[in-house]
């Protein structure tokens, strides 16, 4: 009970989870049907589905299906290793790898003009939305509706309060370079698939200048996409938000396929 406790907890938190369960075996082997294994996206594991080689392979099997979301059996004969089985026991298991995967997130930083369309947009469109903003008068329900959590924090702060993981996307809509300039050294540390920054040319040119001389690596700053968005002539915040969301449903997509098809 102590796993499917655990379960619960980390679908509360909006947290993706991989449970792995024995479901059936024959022979000799460490253990039996029911047995649970809780595998979270950092790769962090309670519970056992019998130590060992099958461990190994069921955690691997387990961190494959965070990016590709699909279920697995998987069946081990634990007889022969020198044949490539994964163990010597003298039995077979068949291990059931069920991802618990959380909507996909979007954070939005800055919650001016074009943060507040962006927010609005992608919970129509079914992400679970984040919005961040040191100004805490505009980080509100009443001033940007309609996100699930709102961090009135520091940009370089927000790895703190949250996961950003492979399924999160962070759409930095800031005020100007300087908050971009302090805050995303600590963005750069994580592996989200996609960080977007809204501005010019000029202001990113300025923004990577000063974040080499930090010491960013320039193959870090390559994983920021800027100008945000995809071209459509966009001029309103409304238009703006559509080619960010455009953006990001395309990036979304194509990894999804990309995994689908590995």
């Amino acid at each position: 009970m102590r796993i499917v406790e655990l379960l619960k907890e980390a679908l509360d938190r909006g947290e993706s989870v991989v449970l792995c369960t024995i479901v059936n075996t024959k022979g000799s082997v460490p253990r039996h049907a029911g047995a649970k294994m809780l595998v979270y996206s950092d790769g962090r594991f309670e519970g056992t589905v019998g130590g060992g080689e099958v461990e190994n392979r069921v955690l691997a099997e387990a961190m494959a299906s965070f990016q590709d979301g699909k279920t697995r059996f998987l069946t081990y004969d634990m007889i022969d290793p020198e044949r490539g089985d994964a163990g010597i026991c003298g039995g077979v298991v068949t291990v059931f790898v069920e991802p618990f995967l959380k909507l996909p997130t979007i954070v939005v930083v800055g919650a001016g003009h074009v943060g507040r369309p962006i927010v609005h947009l992608a919970k129509w469109l079914g992400f679970r939305v984040v919005v961040s903003d040191d100004r805490e008068e505009l980080c509100t329900p009443e001033e940007t509706p309609g996100a699930d959590l709102y961090l009135p924090i520091p940009m370089n702060q927000i790895p703190e309060q949250m996961n950003l993981d492979s399924r999160t996307y962070l759409v930095l809509v800031t005020r100007g370079a300087e908050v971009d300039i302090e805050g995303l050294p600590a963005l750069l540390e994580t592996n989200v698939p996609y960080i977007g920054l809204i501005g010019s040319k000029r202001r990113w040119a300025h923004t990577q200048e000063k974040l080499l001389e930090q010491g960013i690596s320039k193959e870090a700053l390559e994983r920021v996409k800027s100008p945000i968005g995809i071209f459509i002539h966009a001029e309103t915040p409304n238009e703006i938000a559509i080619s960010i969301l455009a953006e990001i449903i395309d990036h979304y997509n194509q990894l999804k396929k990309h995994f689908q098809r590995a």
